[in-house]
Order: structure tokens, then sequence, then C-alpha cells
């Protein structure tokens, strides 16, 4: 039999439609920022219907840019915002109604995504949605068996140009280019710790049907990435200091790649644990990372084609 006091609180929070969320790994300044939003009534972006009340510490030591950052993120919550500081995932989720997986580190994220869906909550991955191609497959492939709503996505995905274009301001997109920083981190893909922003961009736009995909090195020695997709259709994704790029559709051209800040991500990652709804089909973000990692491929091929068939086909061979 459950206790009394927590049964009546679950209860009373359900009533005034507020849910409870927890956050899995305190090293990223996402955790601060989306908290902020969330939890403070007086902020001029504040989401309401949502508030974090606990969350795991977490870290990857041999990150210094994610170790070092775990006690200044964890002092603002639990002193700040009050948030309970739990000593295990089981315990977070215990508390809460759903849960963000913020760690900075994508090697992590498969194991943490276990214990949030055998807790059956429904689940945000932060970027990037596992450490490889195969560890993506295999959370989107437990989260449908346990029929967990899961989903995925950089915050570059709902920013106003690119969700306009995505929604048809420019007829259907025949070719795009966009541009992110793309800076290396040496236990990932190469795309996957940073350069997954202008890729989620470039995807946001394009869609899903990209086939195969090219990787060359600009004259300046920057990342280029070249994606063929089904009907003729291209893709480009290129290394920058910048957020930005431009769509060509069939009626038009128009810019996308733009950073709006984190508010419209935290928007939809509350309508997301409100209805149950993925804003990403799981689809397009398994390709955006088969695109990654075919990237990857194409480099230690020396620059020639690969398909994101072979790389899936690849991450799903047992090992």
């Amino acid at each position: 039999m459950k206790p009394l006091l927590p049964l009546l609180l679950s209860v009373s929070l359900s009533c005034a439609g507020n849910l409870r969320l927890g956050i899995i790994g305190l090293d990223t300044s996402h955790v601060t920022a989306f908290t902020e939003v969330l939890n403070d009534p007086t902020h001029k972006d504040h989401i309401p219907g949502a508030t974090v009340v606990a969350a795991f510490k977490g870290g990857s030591p041999d990150i210094p840019s994610s170790i070092n950052r775990v006690e200044e993120y964890t002092t603002v919550l639990r002193d700040r915002f009050k948030v309970t500081i739990c000593n295990s995932i089981p315990d977070v989720c215990a508390l809460v109604d759903a849960v963000l997986i913020e760690s900075v580190d994508g090697r992590p994220h498969l194991d943490q995504a276990r214990a949030v869906i055998a807790a059956k909550k429904p689940l945000y991955i932060d970027k990037p949605i596992g450490g490889s191609l195969r560890d993506a497959i295999t959370i989107l492939e437990l989260a449908k068996s346990a029929d967990v709503p899961v989903f995925s996505s950089s915050s570059l995905r709902f920013a106003k140009s690119t969700q306009a274009v995505r929604n048809g301001s420019i007829g259907k997109v025949l070719h795009a280019e966009t541009t992110s920083p793309s800076p290396l981190e040496p236990h990932h893909p190469d795309l996957f710790w940073y350069g997954v922003h202008g890729c989620e961009s470039l995807f946001t736009v394009m869609g899903t049907g990209c086939q195969s995909v090219t990787r060359s090195t600009s004259p300046d020695g920057k990342i280029e990435v070249r994606g063929s997709w089904s009907g003729g259709r291209t893709g480009i994704f290129r290394e920058s200091t910048t957020y930005g790029g431009k769509a060509t559709g069939t009626t038009g051209e128009a810019p996308v790649g733009a950073f709006d800040g984190y508010t419209p991500l935290v928007a939809e990652i509350v309508k997301f644990f409100q209805s149950s709804k993925p804003p990403v089909d799981a689809a397009e973000t398994l390709e955006l990372f088969a695109f990654m990692e075919a990237a990857d491929e194409s480099k230690r091929r020396g620059g020639k084609p690969v398909t994101l068939a072979e790389v899936i086909a690849s991450a799903k061979t047992p090992r």
C-alpha cells in the first residue's frame, strides 16, 4: 500500500495540471536555463504547466567540461530552485511524472534511458540521443517496446524561421544548406557532439529521405557534409562559427538554421509531456543520426559516398 501523503500530493499536482519533472545529468547549462523558465513564474519567458522537482547529478569524469560543471549546476538547482537532489535515477523517477535526460555526454544516455523507461516515465533526451548510432537505435527500440513516449532534439529545430520552412512557407524544399559550430570531442562521433545542431536544422527543413552522404573538407579546413535525398534533393551541413543557412523551395528561398534560444524547445517538451505525442518522429531522429554516422564513415573512406542504409544495418548487427 502506498503512503498516503505522496499519493495525496500526486493527486493534488495532477488536479492542478502541474507536471513534476526530473532531470538526469547536471553537467550542462541547459539544466539551469530550462529550470529557470519552468520554475520561475516571474521570468519573462515563463512556461507554465510543469516544474522541475528532482534531479540526479551524473557527470563524466573523462570529459572536463562535464565533470567540472556538476557541482555548480547542482548548487543552483538545489539552493535557488529547491530541487531535490537524488542519489539514483530510480529515486528521481519515484518523485516525478516525466524525465529529461540532460547529460552532456551521450554515452551514458542508454543506461540512463533504460532506468527511465523501466519506470514508465515519458522521456525527453537532449542532444545527442546517444553516444553512437547503435545506442540511438537501442533507445528508440526500448521505448517503443515499452510503449514509453520519447523524443530527442536540438533546440535549433524549433527556431521560428526553420519551422516556417518546415511548415511549407517556400513549398517543397529542394535544397538546403545549414551551418553551426562543430568542435570535436574524442569520445563521440565527430558531429554528435556539437555539429548535431546544424544537422538538426538541415533535417528539420529537408525531412526524411536522405540516401547517401559524402564528407569533405572546405578550403579553410572545416567539415562539409553533403547529403543526397530521394527525388534529387540535396542538403549540405558546413562547420562554421555561426548558426544559419538557407533553403530553396518550389516557391522561393528563406533563411533557416537560426538559434532562437531554449524557450521554444522547452515549450515543446512541456506539450509533449502533457500529450504524450512526440513533436519529432523517431524515424527522423534515427535518420539524422545515421546521416552523422555516415559522415564519419565517409571520412574514414577518404570522402567516398556512404549510404545511410549501410550504417544503419551495421549498427543493428549484433556484436
